[in-house]
């Protein structure tokens, strides 16, 4: 038993590094999303008539523009793993308003069709002015 005792921690070290590294690597934050100014009070729902485009940043960041180019930022609670790299989403509500509370399914455009790749909540939306 004393025998296995090293080989045991040296497989815990090797395994605990592997997980220091992956822990330490790509945070799903994009460098590029643009800096925002709020400019009003955060609400839980925006109408989807009025939504005109979105724009994914990265795993945590979706920028809503609806009518009158207003922009809505939903910073989701969670990361959304494939989101930013996928940059495209679906979502569904028996609502005629997208909420804080409603689910995104992050879509992967392959070759043999689009393939769902995992779902994720949004935040709250945020009113702000995007930087140029």
């Amino acid at each position: 038993m004393k025998r296995m005792t090293p080989v045991l921690f040296a497989a815990a070290l090797a395994l605990s590094g592997c997980a220091a590294q992956g822990g330490s690597g790509n945070d799903g934050h994009g460098k590029d999303v643009p800096a925002a100014r709020v400019v009003g009070k955060a609400v839980s729902c925006i109408p989807i008539t009025s939504i005109r485009e979105s724009r994914v940043r990265d795993d945590w960041t979706i920028d809503f523009r609806t009518d009158g180019n207003r922009w809505y930022r939903n910073t989701l609670p969670n990361r959304c793993n494939g989101l930013g790299f996928e940059r495209a989403f679906s979502y569904s509500t028996s609502l005629s308003q997208l909420c804080g509370v409603d689910i995104i399914t992050v879509i992967s455009n392959t070759g043999s069709g689009p393939l769902t790749r995992g779902s994720c909540g949004l935040g709250d939306f945020t009113p702000v002015e995007l930087a140029k």
